[in-house]
């Protein structure tokens, strides 16, 4: 069971890595994809999702501040939810992608805050 974890572990943490990759490497993009939904500062506000994706899927895959790491993703997650994935005030055309967003989002935290129930150091981390 314990490689299942540690394969979880690259799984979950990598697909935050990842986007928090993209966050750098397409910085543009993204912060007017951003801007079109209103958030302020939007290159600055994605350059620091970034940072806390990569940072937090970092620490998952790696096994080391792992409170810190969920702490986040979790407050990334939220905050795209609640201020990105608005599917509420879309017309019903827009709705669906938005919805999915948001329950992807809400699910991946309720992921996130079941790491935290675990007894650490993980298995095959970095932290002592």
């Amino acid at each position: 069971m314990e490689i299942i974890f540690l394969i979880g572990r690259i799984l979950l943490g990598g697909f935050f890595v990842m986007n928090g990759y993209n966050h750098f490497t397409k910085t543009d993009m993204i912060a007017g994809y951003a801007k079109s939904k209103n958030i302020p500062s939007p290159r600055l506000s994605v350059l620091v999702s970034g940072a806390m994706l990569f940072l937090g899927g970092l620490g998952i895959i790696l096994g080391i501040y792992i409170e810190l790491s969920v702490s986040l993703l979790v407050i990334f997650l939220l905050a795209a939810a609640f201020s990105i994935h608005t599917f509420w005030s879309l017309p019903p055309e827009q709705k669906m992608m938005d919805m999915m967003l948001f329950m992807r989002n809400l699910a991946l935290t309720g992921a996130l805050l079941m790491l935290l129930e675990l007894s650490t150091p993980w298995v095959w981390s970095l932290a002592f």
